[in-house]
């Protein structure tokens, strides 16, 4: 069944309105007719299931059939502060982040960053990169479509995790996995989790004590050297079975 997103003022009086770009989608693409079933969810934990009623001028109206609470979120909020690799792997970490139950993705400028975005093509791909969180989440059939914030540094990053509960920052330097172990067992459903994943090549020592001195603690994945763009997806791997279990 295909899923779609919509604000909770979208939803009125036993009908949503769908508007925007999934209008075209709605109608000219998937060519859906009135009767056809489709999943709607509200961003704000419910999902509809509906039949397309009818299209109006800039909206399709769809008729809400059964209402529940969506069951597909994590119990825990988490964010992935994730060093901005290169070429097109950030894409990549979005949509499979987004898959694997993320709350918010936020892309961060370190210091072994090779790529360099000024203030416009920094916006761009922040466009793109939620334009893809927004399609994994359908896909997924997310019950929350998650937030990619704007490009920050990594001192800002840190300020923005200062309100988490639990910051784990992935270390190569890091050995004890009995430790790691105990770490992350210690993580409660409800608890925030802010995950520090470094860029090609990692992070310098300097911004991982920098990271410890502000609450986060280092894990190990394990004796292999792990890629960026795994290392992150491991960590929200771990985090998932742990907490829906």
């Amino acid at each position: 069944m295909h899923h779609f997103f919509v604000t909770p003022s979208q939803v009125r009086d036993g009908d949503i309105f769908v508007e925007g770009q999934d209008v075209n989608h709605l109608k000219n693409v998937l060519r859906m007719k009135p009767g056809e079933a489709v999943a709607v969810s509200d961003g704000d934990n419910r999902k509809y299931v509906c039949t397309v009623e009818r299209y109006e001028e800039g909206a399709a109206v769809l008729r809400i059939c059964e209402e529940q609470e969506a069951d597909t979120e994590l119990p825990s909020r988490i964010c992935l502060f994730q060093g901005l690799p290169k070429q097109d792997k950030m894409e990549l970490i979005v949509q499979k982040a987004t898959e694997l139950g993320v709350s918010e993705v936020v892309p961060v400028v370190t210091r072994r960053s090779v790529v360099k975005l000024d203030e416009k093509k920094a916006g761009k791909k922040t466009q793109r990169w939620q334009s893809i969180a927004e399609s994994a989440s359908k896909q997924a059939g997310r019950g929350y479509i998650p937030k990619v914030a704007q490009v920050a540094g990594f001192k800002e990053a840190l300020l923005q995790a200062s309100g988490l509960d639990v910051l784990l920052i992935p270390y190569e330097l890091a050995e004890d996995m009995r430790e790691t172990k105990k770490v992350i067992a210690s993580i409660v459903p409800g608890q925030s989790v802010g995950v520090f994943i470094g860029p090609e090549g990692g992070f310098e020592r300097e911004e991982v004590e920098a990271a410890i001195e502000a609450g986060a603690r280092p894990i190990t994945l394990g004796r292999r050297i792990l890629r960026t763009e795994t290392a992150g997806l491991t960590t929200l791997s771990v985090l998932m079975f742990h907490l829906e279990g």
